[in-house]
């Protein structure tokens, strides 16, 4: 059902230290930072070869990211991201095995201007979930 692995989101209490760290330290292609005030957060992503990697910074003191912030000021992995062919099948047949979707269980539009969902970290061995519509 999942395909290949599409993003690691990693929160951070400095956006522009972050990027110039990818961009200068590690010579990666950095995006600029667009803001997602659906999801509230900023993002910029960082362009490999074989996927990227998303920073998230709040936007707003309600982000989640935010909350995650307070809990782990240095930053961290906050989730990872897998693409799927169909988001509504995909969320129908995880539902049926007992995973937890967060929100109301509607797709949302994500960063990438396709639809996401998330789901429950206890569901997936403490690992947020986040799945992609390619």
């Amino acid at each position: 059902m999942i395909g290949r692995l599409n993003h690691v989101a990693i929160a951070v209490p400095d956006l522009d230290a972050a990027a110039e760290q990818y961009r200068g330290a590690l010579g990666a292609a950095v995006g600029p930072a667009i803001d997602q005030p659906d999801h509230g957060v900023t993002v910029i992503f960082v362009e490999l070869p074989n996927t990227k990697i998303e920073f998230l910074y709040p936007l707003g003191a309600e982000s989640p990211i935010q909350n995650f912030l307070d809990k782990n000021p240095a930053g961290g992995i906050h989730h990872i991201c897998y693409e799927v062919d169909d988001i509504i099948a995909a969320r129908d047949k995880l539902v049926a095995t007992g995973a937890r979707v967060l929100g109301n269980g509607e797709p949302k539009i994500g960063a990438h201007n396709k639809p996401v969902l998330f789901l429950h970290p206890k569901d997936f061995q403490g690992c947020l979930i986040e799945l992609e519509e390619v």
